[in-house]
C-alpha cells in the first residue's frame, strides 16, 4: 500500500474533528478468560496482529496538489507499541468499570502525526473477563470497513490471513499514485455529470429538511463538551426474530422502534414532557457493493427517520417505523436529506477544509440521534483462545450531537452500545436500561411473552 488521497468523505471527517469534538468510532470486545490468558501474552498478540494489518500503518500527510488535499501514506517510523496499551481497572463489576473507562478513552485525542487508531487491553481481577477497546478515527474507516480492520485481531481471521499470505508469499505492492490514470479520465467525467445532478437534488432536500426550532429534548440541545460516556444493553436475538415473524418488517425496523420507545421511557423518567415533534434519527446506509468491505475510504449515505416517541402504543411505534423505512428504501439511499454525505464527493479538497465547521454545525439542524447497525461475522470468534462473549459497537458523535446508538448481533445476542456526550447525558445508564425494558415490553405486546427485561 503506497500513497493515496483521502477520499472526499474521509477528508471531511478529518476536518470535522477538533479537541472538543473527537470523531472516533470503535468497539468494546469482551472475552472470557482461559487458564493461559496472561495479560502480557494477549497484549503481545494484539500488537503482532495489529501490525500485520496494512491499513493500520497508514497516517495522514499534507500534499501539494490538489490544494487542501491530504493523503494516506505508510508511516515509515511505525511502532505498534505506540498504539497498544494495557490498562487494569479497579475491582468491582467488570463491565461497569470497563464501560466507564471506555468512555474516557474514546474522548482522548489521537495524535495527528501517527496512524489514527489505538487499542487498549482492559483487564480486571485475575482470572476474570477482559476486554479490548478498538478506537479508530472516522477518516480511517466507516462501520463496515472498521469491522474488516478490527476482525484481524481474532484467531480465526488472523489464521486465514496468515495462510493466504504464506500461499502467495509477500509480493511487493506498487505505490498507488494519487493522480488518476489518463485512460480513466473520460469515464470519470461522464460519471460526474450524473453525480452532480444527484448532489443538487440532495442539497435541495437538505435545505428543506433543516430545522431552526429547538431540539426535541433538552439533552439533545446541550452544547458539545467533548466528553464521552458509554453504556451497554443486551437483547435476545431469538426474541427479536420471534417479534419479526409475528409482526413482519425487518429486524432493523424492530430495533429502531425499540430505540424510539426507550427514548420515550427515558424522557418520562427525567420528568420531561413529550416533544412537540418526534426526534429525528440518522440511519447510516453503506454504499459499498457486496464483498467490498475491504475497499478504502468511507462509503456512506443515510436515511432520516422520525422516531415515533409521541406514540403511546409499542405496536403503533413499530408500524410507524416500518412505514417510514419502507418509504426511505423505495426512494433509495442516494436521495433525500439523509444522503447529505454524498455531497462530500462533489466538493474540492479546499472546500472541505474551510467548510467543515459549517457542515459539522449543520448536523444538529438535520437530526437528533444517530442509530446504526453494524454487521459482524456469524462464526464464533476468539483472541488467544479466549472466546469472544460480546461486542459493543461505538458510533461517533457529530459536532452538536449528544447521542449515538449502535447495534450488532453476535452469539445469539444483540449488543447495544450507547455513546453520549458525558455532560449532556450523565444518566446514560438509565437510557440503556430503558432499551432492555422497551424490548421486553414490545415482545410482550407482539408475542405475548414475559415482560421482564432480558439480562
Amino acid at each position: 500500500m503506497g500513497t493515496e488521497l483521502l477520499a472526499p468523505l474521509d477528508l471531511a471527517f478529518w476536518h470535522f474533528e477538533s479537541d472538543a469534538h473527537p470523531m472516533h468510532l470503535g468497539a468494546l470486545a469482551v472475552f472470557a478468560p482461559t487458564p493461559d490468558a496472561a495479560p502480557g501474552r494477549i497484549l503481545d498478540l494484539l500488537g503482532t496482529r495489529a501490525a500485520a494489518i496494512p491499513r493500520l500503518r497508514m497516517c495522514v500527510r499534507d500534499v501539494l496538489l490538489p490544494v487542501g488535499g491530504k493523503a494516506w501514506t505508510v508511516d515509515k517510523d511505525f511502532d505498534v507499541h505506540r498504539h497498544v496499551e494495557h490498562i487494569v481497572v479497579d475491582d468491582g463489576d467488570f463491565m461497569t468499570e470497563a464501560g466507564r473507562l471506555a468512555g474516557e478513552l474514546m474522548e482522548r485525542p489521537l495524535g495527528r502525526g501517527l496512524p489514527p487508531w489505538r487499542m487498549y487491553l482492559i483487564g480486571g481481577a485475575e482470572g476474570g473477563p477482559f476486554a479490548v477497546l478498538v478506537k479508530l478515527h472516522h477518516a480511517l474507516a466507516d462501520g463496515m470497513r472498521a469491522v474488516a480492520i478490527g476482525a484481524g485481531i481474532f484467531d480465526e481471521i488472523a489464521a486465514v490471513t496468515d495462510a493466504r499470505t504464506a500461499a502467495r508469499g509477500r509480493p511487493a505492492v506498487p505505490p498507488r499514485s494519487w493522480l488518476p490514470d489518463p485512460r480513466e479520465m473520460a469515464g470519470m467525467a461522464l460519471g460526474r455529470i450524473g453525480e452532480v445532478g444527484r448532489a443538487l437534488g440532495v442539497g435541495a432536500s437538505v435545505v428543506r429538511a433543516g430545522r431552526l426550532d429547538l431540539r426535541s429534548t433538552t439533552a439533545f440541545a446541550a452544547p458539545s463538551s467533548g466528553t464521552r460516556r458509554l453504556a451497554t444493553a443486551d437483547l435476545d436475538a431469538g426474541a427479536l426474530q420471534r417479534i419479526r415473524r409475528a409482526e413482519g418488517g425487518t429486524a432493523n425496523d424492530i430495533l429502531l422502534a425499540v430505540v424510539a420507545g426507550a427514548l420515550r421511557r427515558w424522557m418520562a423518567g427525567r420528568g420531561e414532557p413529550l416533544p412537540a415533534a418526534d426526534p429525528r434519527a440518522l440511519v447510516p446506509v453503506s454504499r459499498r457493493r457486496p464483498g467490498g468491505a475491504s475497499a478504502t475510504g468511507n462509503r456512506l449515505s443515510a436515511y432520516l427517520l422520525a422516531l415515533p416517541v409521541t406514540a403511546a402504543d409499542p405496536r403503533e411505534r413499530l408500524r410507524a417505523v416500518r412505514t417510514a423505512m419502507d418509504r426511505n428504501k423505495a426512494a433509495g439511499p442516494l436521495k433525500g436529506a439523509g444522503a447529505v454525505a454524498v455531497l462530500a464527493d462533489q466538493l474540492p479538497p479546499l472546500a472541505h477544509r474551510f467548510g467543515a465547521p459549517l457542515a459539522a454545525n449543520a448536523a444538529r439542524m438535520l437530526f437528533d440521534v444517530l442509530v446504526t447497525s453494524v454487521p459482524l461475522p456469524r462464526s464464533a470468534l476468539s483472541l488467544g483462545g479466549c472466546p469472544l462473549t460480546a461486542l459493543y459497537p461505538m458510533a461517533p458523535l457529530a459536532r452538536g450531537q449528544s447521542l449515538a446508538v449502535a447495534l450488532s448481533t453476535y452469539g445469539g445476542r444483540v449488543h447495544v452500545g450507547l455513546v453520549a456526550d458525558g455532560k449532556a447525558l450523565p444518566d446514560l445508564d438509565r437510557l440503556a436500561a430503558a432499551v432492555e425494558e422497551e424490548f421486553a415490553e414490545l415482545g410482550a405486546v407482539i408475542t405475548g411473552t414475559d415482560r421482564s427485561p432480558v439480562s
